[in-house]
């Protein structure tokens, strides 16, 4: 249970202001169909989070306990860094001439690839030994972020305070990294 609820928070808070999300707000806006772009994203973060689920227990059974606590617990603080960093859509023109479901399957799945959510699954699945609840967590986690900007468009992004929301991402990664960390000491 633990590792679905740190899935869920983790990926949640960090998606917030995230390029992913971007793309979301850009997407309802050109194609104004909410519930066929939510399934692209389900599905494309499904399939990208359980790639990066498998990679991470695969990366952490060569290491021993205290070994992957550290490294999850030093990347943990590296997504706490990352996370200050604004993020900007860049404009590939990779949703023209295709459907709101397979424009967001596709798109999604390759705005994904290196982000700081996949990472943080991958470092989340190497660090419970429960793949299928860390994958349900980020997930869960990255569609929970991902609902409001879908359906309430600019309106609703203009009115968060992301810099407030990005803090708290952050502050969230710093504490897990440093609960990871205090774990591997303590061994």
């Amino acid at each position: 249970m633990e590792a679905l609820l740190v899935s869920i928070s983790t990926v949640a808070f960090a998606e917030m202001g995230d390029r992913t999300q971007l793309l979301s707000l850009c997407l309802a806006a050109h194609y104004r169909r909410p519930w066929p772009i939510l399934a692209g994203v389900l599905l494309a973060t499904l399939a990208n989070h359980a790639l990066a689920g498998v990679i991470g227990v695969w990366f952490g059974a060569f290491l021993t306990a205290p070994v992957l606590d550290a490294t999850v617990g030093v990347s943990m603080i590296a997504m706490a860094l990352w996370t200050l960093r604004p993020e900007r859509l860049e404009d590939r023109g990779a949703v023209r001439g295709r459907g709101a479901f397979l424009a967001t399957l596709i798109a999604f799945f390759i705005a994904e690839i290196g982000d700081k959510t996949q990472l943080a699954t991958v470092a989340l699945a190497a660090g419970y030994s429960s793949l299928a609840a860390v994958v349900a967590g980020t997930t869960a986690g990255m569609v929970a972020a991902n609902v409001p900007v879908v359906f309430m468009g600019k309106a609703f992004a203009d009115w968060l305070p992301m810099r407030a929301i990005q803090l708290g991402a952050a502050g969230l990664f710093a504490l897990l990294g440093a609960l990871f960390i205090a774990r591997a000491a303590s061994m």
